[in-house]
């Protein structure tokens, strides 16, 4: 069963916010997906489990809502919307996680992706279930099983056939601001038989990212000359006028639908403004979807 959806993610609100920002989010949701041109076309909302990284996070990191909560309190307000969800294994041990993945599905969550440890973490840490376990252990609990995909990661190739053959039905890419997906599927595709669903994620980037940097500490990896060119870029649309950056995001969507389109895999797609929705956000969103769009 594939997903076949366009999916608009929204961060969870901090606490102390709460219920109020919550209906704010979903109701700008809905505003701006009228005013675009979107409206009834979004069919996921997904839904991050935020952990605590890095002290050199630009932004702090305050206690957020929880996902189901925050979820509890969007879904009424967005007829139609399904939920996709990411969720860290890594601190629950069997039973616990057991119990929060049943709760996760029955409050409509048709995707679930499983996250490991932070960075500042070797992979394997963590007193509870590892992601890779998770896909595999939870094959009957959970239809749709994703996995991140960070095709500029050194020993990609490996570690998602890795998640494939234990059972992941989905890989969510992390924000792409190159087309290196094109090449690391393409080369995927030669050297293995799975074909996962693929959700590509593309994100807005506000100007205001000049001065915070949230987004390049996102996708960061030092030393990763690829990485590098990514982060370049990201500078480039934060100083660049609306219009020239919708075009330069345009420009980098058709050149990735166009090289991964015909290599087997399902595409959805996963849009992300990661400073908070807005109008100009959804305006290159509608304008990236005009292109291709999976519901079309």
């Amino acid at each position: 069963m594939t997903l076949n959806t366009i999916a608009l993610e929204l961060v969870p609100p901090n606490v102390d916010r709460g219920v109020e920002q919550a209906r704010e989010d979903a109701h700008k949701v809905l505003r701006y997906s009228e005013q675009s041109g979107l409206a009834g076309r979004i069919g996921h909302v997904m839904i991050p489990g935020m952990i605590e990284e890095d002290d050199d996070r630009p932004i702090e990191m305050k206690p957020k809502m929880d996902v189901l909560d925050f979820w509890r309190v969007i879904q009424p307000e967005l007829p139609g919307v399904k939920g996709l969800c990411t969720q860290v294994t890594s601190f629950m041990d069997e039973p616990t996680l057991r119990r929060r993945l049943t709760e996760l599905s029955a409050a409509g969550f048709e995707g679930i992706a499983f996250v490991g440890v932070p960075r500042t973490m070797a992979d394997g840490e963590g007193s509870g279930v590892a992601p890779t376990d998770a896909l595999a252990m939870f094959k009957e609990l959970v239809p749709n099983r994703g996995a991140i995909l960070i095709p500029t990661r050194e020993g990609e190739q490996g570690r998602f056939k890795f998640k494939c053959d234990r059972g992941a039905t989905y890989g969510m890419t992390q924000l792409l601001y190159s087309d290196a997906i094109v090449g690391f599927l393409r080369e995927f595709a030669a050297t293995t038989d799975h074909r996962p669903e693929i959700l590509l994620s593309f994100g807005f980037v506000p100007k205001v990212e000049s001065k915070v940097g949230l987004i390049s500490w996102l996708i960061q990896d030092p030393g990763n000359p690829a990485v590098a060119e990514e982060q370049e870029f990201v500078k480039r649309l934060a100083a660049t006028e609306p219009t020239e950056k919708r075009k330069l995001m345009v420009d980098l969507y058709k050149r990735v639908i166009d090289g991964v389109a015909d290599l087997g895999f399902p595409l959805s797609i996963h849009l992300e403004a990661t400073y908070g929705v807005s109008g100009p956000a959804f305006e290159t969103f509608a304008e990236m979807l005009a292109y291709w769009s999976p519901d079309t």
